[in-house]
């Protein structure tokens, strides 16, 4: 069975004062764009979250071989979006899914292939992310059978009470730096982290 890839892609970028952060350029592609053709270079099933079809994150995934979900109500919250892009997902087909916050600049596609490695060799149980100083973070992948408690999630926590649920038996997968838990919210993020990336190819 495959694992199925869920990119959360619908929230409304409130902090950014206008602009959109997951249209901000990275490695020279809108970073929607980007997350999104590391997960399509993993898996043949990604769904990605949207809020709705004219939107100018939709625009930039034209022509990708992807399912896409419009959450029409955003506002409700990750876990409604969480909840209504689950629902798209087959137990007797995957064996399990990756969820990722679609605002990740940091992410490879060499992390998501870790995630997906722990995934194979333990199918049972949840893997989850976390930076070289163990701070918990994204991607989690939750196996086939947290897919019903998926479809029921709402408001903001997305799925930390599945994961709290779990926790005695997670297995943490460490990411290089602070891959798994740095997301950019504000123009000052973006505006840190793009002088970080320049300081670090110098």
């Amino acid at each position: 069975m495959e694992m199925a890839i869920i990119i959360l892609a619908a929230g409304q970028s409130k902090r950014m004062r206008g602009l959109d952060k997951l249209t901000q350029k990275v490695s020279g592609l809108p970073q929607i764009q980007r997350i999104t053709l590391l997960a399509c270079q993993v898996s043949a099933k990604v769904i990605v979250a949207l809020p709705d079809a004219a939107h100018p994150r939709s625009i930039c995934l034209l022509g990708l071989p992807i399912e896409r979900r419009f959450i029409l109500n955003s506002q409700s919250g990750m876990g409604y979006s969480l909840a209504s892009a689950a629902s798209m997902l087959k137990k007797s087909i995957h064996s399990g899914v990756m969820i990722i916050p679609a605002d990740m600049p940091d992410l490879t596609r060499e992390d998501i292939e870790l995630l997906v490695a722990a995934h194979q060799k333990n199918p049972e149980v949840i893997a989850q992310a976390i930076s070289t100083n163990g701070r918990l973070g994204h991607p989690v992948v939750f196996p086939n059978r947290c897919f019903k408690s998926l479809t029921t999630l709402k408001g903001d926590q997305g799925a930390r009470a599945l994961i709290a649920q779990d926790r005695n038996e997670i297995k943490h997968i460490a990411l290089p730096g602070s891959h798994a838990t740095n997301d950019l919210d504000t123009p000052e993020d973006w505006m840190a982290w793009r002088l970080g990336s320049e300081l670090r190819k110098n």
